[in-house]
């Protein structure tokens, strides 16, 4: 396993929980060298994305539907990528990924194995 997701639960409308994708192996052992995401998958609905930082200048995207209350970060020493989801409403309900890839115009290649998160109101 190369990506493995955690964090998930299920809390109250307005609580914060944070998502954390933790990377290992040799392939992912270097965060800077790929570009991330968090994805998500309501029952349903396909999945979309909800957040990303690209490889090169680490700038971030937000999806509208969370801009101002999701923040993705990384942290270096501990390999790991996190969602960190303020003021989390009922329809933030799903299951979340996080993914990584080589490129920021390619597909993402990587995946972990998705978390999920209940929100109720």
């Amino acid at each position: 396993v190369q990506l493995q997701a955690s964090g998930g639960g299920l809390v109250q409308a307005g609580d914060s929980l944070r998502l954390s994708c933790a990377a290992s192996g040799r392939t992912l052992r270097n965060l800077s060298q790929y570009g991330w995401g968090w994805f998500r998958q309501a029952p349903g609905k396909e999945r979309d994305i909800v957040a990303s930082i690209r490889r090169s200048g680490g700038g971030t995207y937000y999806a509208d539907s969370v801009q101002g209350r999701f923040t993705i970060s990384k942290d270096y020493a501990k390999n790991t990528v996190y969602l960190q989801m303020d003021s989390l409403k009922p329809e933030d309900t799903a299951v979340y990924y996080c993914a990584a890839r080589n490129n920021d115009h390619l597909p993402y290649n990587y995946w972990g194995q998705g978390t999920l998160v209940t929100v109720s109101s």
